[in-house]
């Protein structure tokens, strides 16, 4: 990459960090200013930006619990959005071609279809990059979220079939059986990789060359098969190992899809009008995703919270419009509109993302009112009863933690995590854990109503950023913080 892209970029995720929004709206910044002074994208940085995304599709899968895929929330709300949505937007964006605006003059009512099915997409990329900064992969607002996408990522893989007229191979059949064949084969490779650059190696092998060039032989998007490897290797001891792995290397390479997205062309000043007419309907889509996870009996704080991680426009818009030009449908400079509005959603979704308990604090009752009567099975209330010790995180630390302490102190310790696989796993082993969010400002008020009753609350999740979610929770209801030697431990104390 040139050293000038690498700075402007280090530069500007830099400043946009200190005022506490996450690197990529800086990145994307870059993208834009490498434009202004007459740089182009090329193939180097689409190469960087494609191996991101399909790193990034492979570590979804390797975090991803196939069951929750079946979960009405999850399919039903993907397709109900998405079938409301387009029926929607293609009424307006045909109604707006009528009225003579640039751009939408000259589209039929059927590429009306298409501009509004490729607006109804949000992004896997930023949601997932979002949901990591935040800790949050494993909250219920974040699982329904991926869930989500990955619908939209299958109804993505439909269209790019049907549209180009590239139906799979016969030979696509035999994917199933091949993967079963090829399971114990990567799960030996994968046992006996060690857990340094080889293991590294053995992930870009499973995801860029079993999964995605797999995938590709046989007719079928290279980013699915990437998917699909990531959820066939999950069951492994080592995938939570070989997603940390990848991590840096995904994220670097992420960079270049930010950069790139910036990068795709001199925006004219119709292109902005037309663009940002696009962005102002985005809060209708964050909308519905709010009323459709409410009607699903999702927790207000639930449903807002996975609503913003989708309030934006995806990169399947640019896929779809180069589609649409090259199939002579839409203007090549529809390009250029779909990433401007794009980008505009990431810059703008940032923030609110980064605020998200604040608006939900905010506007509480405001936003309950849409609650149903009933909770989901997964957002029910959380009564600790008589616990008067709290372990939240029980990964390794967490674990170590809470055996230590009920040797010594018994029943009166009680283990919290929102991993409800992990949960499980605890209870089975006879452990005292329940499905808890500690990153919602909701919870800690229950759990901390009985006055005069001693308390001790250990943070020890992975995530740094969800652990001072939690603690500027406690402090917002009278608690101080007392941090121990483990930089992820704290104890509290009521006043």
């Amino acid at each position: 990459m040139d050293p000038i892209f690498i700075t402007i970029a280090f530069v500007l995720g830099f400043l946009v960090r200190q005022v506490g929004l996450p690197p990529l709206v800086g990145f994307l910044a870059a993208g834009f200013v490498l434009n202004g002074l007459g740089f182009e994208g090329g193939e180097t940085l689409q190469t960087f930006a494609d191996l991101g995304v399909t790193l990034l599709l492979c570590s979804i899968g390797l975090k991803l619990d196939l069951k929750s895929l079946t979960k009405p929330e999850v399919w039903a709300g993907a397709s109900l959005h998405m079938a409301i949505t387009v029926a929607v937007f293609s009424v307006g964006v045909f109604g707006l071609g009528m009225a003579g605006l640039p751009f939408f003059v000259d589209l039929t009512f059927s590429t009306a279809i298409l501009v509004a099915f490729a607006l109804s997409f949000s992004s896997t990329v930023f949601a997932v990059k979002i949901l990591e900064e935040k800790g949050e992969m494993g909250a219920m607002h974040g699982r329904v979220s991926i869930g989500i996408l990955i619908m939209q990522d299958i109804f993505a893989v439909l269209f790019l079939t049907f549209s180009l007229g590239k139906l799979p191979s016969f030979w696509a059949i035999l994917i199933p059986v091949a993967l079963w064949g090829l399971k114990p084969v990567l799960y030996r490779l994968m046992s006996r990789s060690g857990h340094g650059e080889l293991l590294l190696m053995f992930g870009l092998f499973a995801a860029l060359v079993v999964g995605a060039s797999g995938f590709e032989l046989v007719g079928l998007k290279a980013d699915l098969g990437a998917l699909i490897l990531g959820i066939l290797l999950a069951g492994h001891a080592k995938s939570s190992e070989l997603s940390k792995t990848l991590l840096s290397l995904k994220e670097l390479l992420l960079v270049g899809f930010f950069l790139n997205i910036g990068m795709s062309g001199a925006p004219t000043l119709a292109a902005v009008g037309v663009a940002a007419l696009l962005v102002l309907v985005v809060p209708l889509k964050v909308a519905l995703f709010y009323i459709l996870l409410t009607r699903f009996k999702l927790r207000a704080r639930s449903s807002l919270l996975g609503s913003l991680n989708l309030a934006n426009y995806s990169e399947f818009g640019r896929i779809v419009a180069a589609v649409g030009a090259t199939q002579g449908w839409l203007s090549p400079e529809s390009l250029v509109i779909i990433a401007l509005a794009l980008s505009a959603t990431f810059v703008i979704a940032s923030p609110l993302n980064t605020a998200a308990d604040v608006l939900y604090s905010k506007y509480r009752e405001r936003l309950c009112k849409f609650e149903t009567n009933t909770r989901h099975p997964d957002d029910q209330p959380i009564d600790p009863g008589d616990a008067s010790i709290g372990i939240f995180g029980m990964g390794r630390i967490g674990t170590m933690a809470y055996d230590f302490m009920h040797e010594k102190y018994g029943n009166t310790v009680l283990g919290f995590d929102f991993n409800p696989e992990k949960v499980k796993q605890h209870c089975e082993t006879g452990r005292r854990v329940v499905y808890a969010d500690p990153t919602d400002p909701d919870f800690w008020p229950r759990i901390t109503r009985r006055q005069g009753q001693s308390r001790m609350i250990l943070l020890t999740m992975p995530k740094h950023q969800a652990n001072l979610a939690a603690v500027r929770h406690l402090v917002e209801i009278g608690f101080q913080a007392r941090s121990l030697r483990s930089p992820i431990s704290m104890t509290m104390s009521r006043n």
